[in-house]
């Protein structure tokens, strides 16, 4: 199918052929038939992809602010690279889209196919939509004006803020299609509206809709004429459409507002706000988040849990009915808000005509080709033209997932050795098809069936989300693969048990855990030291984590399964091969406090079967200027430590530098090679299969349970 693109580095919008969606649980998949391009969002980010490199870094202080600090901790080239692969990667634009339901995911009820449903889909011919981001188009409605519905609903939630009365007084700064639907929306609410803006053509619409105006254009004083369209009591209230990086839209609209006025901010302005404008006035200011409650929130949004009525009366897509329920009644005339109309064939015309900012309603027209007609695999390149090492290739790759880590770590790394890269999988084809043209898969798809039944592939890389890891591991051992698995392995001891039931009944398929850092240099000189050394040894590793927001899929107990089960793990792991014994006795303790526990800020105790203690400071708490990772190795009267995998040192040795280099090293591409040579040579998992099952345990137990500690008897949980 194809799908419009931003390409945020090189500034270039492309109609690219990407796979089809699947339709996922709770979502519907819809075939287009309409979308709106957005003047204000689309034009913004079109704007700043174009733009050169000192204009992005000026556009985004504190983004710079991260890349120096970045520079600091982990290296210059590690840094540029990562800045490179994240401006590489395409944006999907659009979310104003009109459709017809051609498949309906498990668990959505009310929906039936064939249902014409307004989304907030992107410009693309098939789309996947969450449930509670779609809302039914009533028969009177044409699914042309349906694709204002969105963003008509912007407009509506900035109203609801406001929380006019009949017979009020609004003004509305800013006359580009979100405030002309709100003139259009007050008027219908018993409001009088007056209509800012330096465009005599919009002020003209918005006459049309029945406001009054002012024309900045022709030097007209919005601040004298509110005053007299008010009989100089001030506006009840002002809602700010526009988008500019001044504060003078806030300034004015708080000069203009009477006595306890209200400002509501929909669009985008700068806020360097002047305390008497609004201390004399007891004006009240708020900025409105989208479409309405529920945006952002992935447990109302992708997950599906509605918010209750009688607690939260309009929410994102209680708004979209309701702009659906206007356009029925007639109250809405978004057919006049339309300038230019294209068929999807020829919609990159419209992204030049979106480079003048001069159009206001640009409607994108989709041709109906039928769902059966969208394939979820595209193949990029031929057999014939696929890399293979003198004409035979051992190993065979497929990936599951095509994040962030899949892109800047694996693939780079994979791409220069010999394997031949067959089909990567991703949810909604885009970022799999970035990644499958930039290092030469021969095809990219939605479906991870083409992976597990593709008898070519011989090696499977999980890298989804972590809630899926295990079903994805078990499918893929299942069918024959080995399988490499960025961690963690799982999120449930019955999910473990499983794992390890089928692989040890498959001794000759290979399974590996992403426990990347035992396979660095640094690890791997210090371990050559140690393993001379007789004797218990005492470690303290410290991992400067970061925070995470609560609301991050890692942070998610049924999705990312907390940061010790999803990171920490690595560091256990670590701590288990230097040693080279296993865990005996383990505990956690939580940072406290008065609110519990500090899930991502913890101290974990280890004690080994060799006699050997090891301590793993998690924190979260700290500060970005500290190196991440640090390990200090007391042992036979020496000292060792290793600094965030840039230099390894040794104190009481003969040598007290014992490895450095220009940029980290966490062993990914060491990693790799000996993964390669394992499956080639069919040669056991460079990390062994009961190393990775008691880590794994490990770190389940220890993220278990709800108290600021946890003892962990590792015999007894076996």
């Amino acid at each position: 199918m194809r799908q419009i693109l931003q390409n945020l580095g090189s500034g270039e919008t492309i109609l690219a052929e990407v796979p089809a969606p699947g339709v996922r649980s709770g979502c519907l998949l819809v075939e287009t038939e309409f979308s709106l391009v957005s003047l204000g969002t689309e034009k913004m980010l079109v704007d700043f992809a174009r733009s050169g490199w000192l204009t992005k870094a000026s556009k985004q202080p504190e983004k710079v602010k991260q890349v120096l600090q970045k520079v600091k901790t982990d290296g210059l080239f590690p840094t540029l690279e990562a800045v490179r692969t994240k401006l590489d990667e395409p944006i999907a634009l659009g979310y104003c889209n009109a459709g017809r339901v051609v498949a309906v995911g498990a668990g959505v009820q009310g929906y039936n196919v064939g249902d014409r449903v307004a989304s907030n889909g992107p410009h693309a011919e098939l789309v996947c939509v969450p449930e509670n981001l779609c809302a039914k188009i009533p028969e009177t409605v044409t699914s042309s004006d349906a694709a204002f519905t969105i963003l008509a609903s912007i407009a509506l939630q900035g109203i609801r803020l406001l929380n006019p009365t009949l017979s009020e007084r609004i003004a509305v700064t800013g006359l580009g299609l979100i405030g002309l639907v709100a003139v259009q929306l007050l008027q219908a609410n018993g409001c009088r509206v007056l209509g800012i803006d330096i465009d005599p053509e919009k002020c003209a619409l918005a006459r049309e809709f029945g406001a009054e105006t002012v024309n900045l254009s022709v030097g007209e004083d919005p601040l004298a004429i509110a005053k007299e369209w008010t009989k100089g009591q001030g506006v009840d209230g002002v809602l700010i459409t526009a988008s500019t990086p001044s504060s003078e839209p806030v300034s004015q609209a708080a000069r203009m507002c009477r006595k306890r006025g209200r400002i509501v901010l929909v669009g985008v302005a700068g806020l360097a706000l002047k305390r008497a404008e609004f201390y004399e006035k007891e004006l009240s200011f708020q900025v409105s988040c989208s479409y309405g409650p529920g945006r952002y929130d992935d447990v109302y949004e992708q997950e599906g849990n509605d918010y209750p009525l009688g607690f939260v009366r309009w929410t994102e897509q209680r708004n979209f009915t309701a702009i659906l329920d206007l356009l029925a009644a007639q109250k809405l005339n978004l057919s006049r808000l339309i300038s230019h109309r294209f068929d999807f064939d020829k919609s990159l015309e419209a992204y030049s005509v979106v480079a003048t900012g001069k159009a206001m309603g640009i409607l994108l027209a989709y041709a109906s080709t039928g769902e059966a007609k969208f394939s979820r695999t595209k193949m990029l390149f031929s057999k014939a033209e696929a890399r293979s090492e003198n004409g035979v290739c051992p190993v065979v790759v497929g990936f599951l997932g095509a994040g962030n880590f899949t892109g800047r770590i694996l693939l780079p790394t994979l791409h220069k050795l010999p394997v031949h890269l067959h089909t990567i999988v991703s949810n909604g084809g885009v970022a799999g098809t970035h990644l499958a043209k930039k290092f030469g898969f021969l095809a990219s798809s939605t479906d991870p069936e083409s992976v597990l039944s593709e008898e070519a592939i011989n090696l499977v890389f999980v890298t989804t989300r972590h809630n899926a890891h295990a079903r994805q591991v078990i499918a893929a051992l299942g069918a024959g693969k080995h399988v490499f698995v960025e961690k963690p392995l799982c999120l449930t001891l019955d999910e473990l048990k499983e794992i390890q039931a089928v692989a040890e009944a498959r001794p000759k398929q290979l399974l590996m855990l992403g426990f990347n850092r035992r396979f660095s240099p640094h690890i791997q000189t210090l371990k050559r030291e140690l393993t001379a050394m007789r004797g218990p040894k005492s470690f303290v590793f410290t991992a400067n984590a970061g925070a995470i927001p609560e609301s991050h899929w890692t942070q998610n107990l049924m999705l990312g399964g907390g940061r010790i089960v999803g990171e920490a793990c690595h560091y256990l792991d670590l701590l288990r091969h230097l040693v080279g014994a296993p865990v005996a006795k383990a505990s956690i303790h939580y940072l406290g406090g008065e609110e519990g526990r500090t899930r991502d800020t913890a101290t974990i105790q280890l004690m080994f079967c060799d006699g050997s203690i090891g301590t793993v400071h998690y924190f979260a708490n700290g500060d970005k200027g500290f190196p991440k990772e640090t390990l200090q190795v007391f042992a036979a009267g020496k000292i060792f430590t290793v600094d965030n995998f840039r230099k390894t040192l040794g104190f009481g040795t003969r040598k007290h530098k014992l490895c450095s280099g220009w940029q980290q090293d966490k062993g990914h591409a060491a990693e790799l090679v000996a993964l390669m040579e394992a499956v080639a040579t069919g040669n056991p998992s460079p990390v062994p299969l009961d190393e990775i099952i008691e880590i794994s345990r490990l770190s389940i137990l220890l993220a278990g349970g709800t108290g600021n500690e946890r003892n962990v008897d590792c015999d007894a949980e076996k």
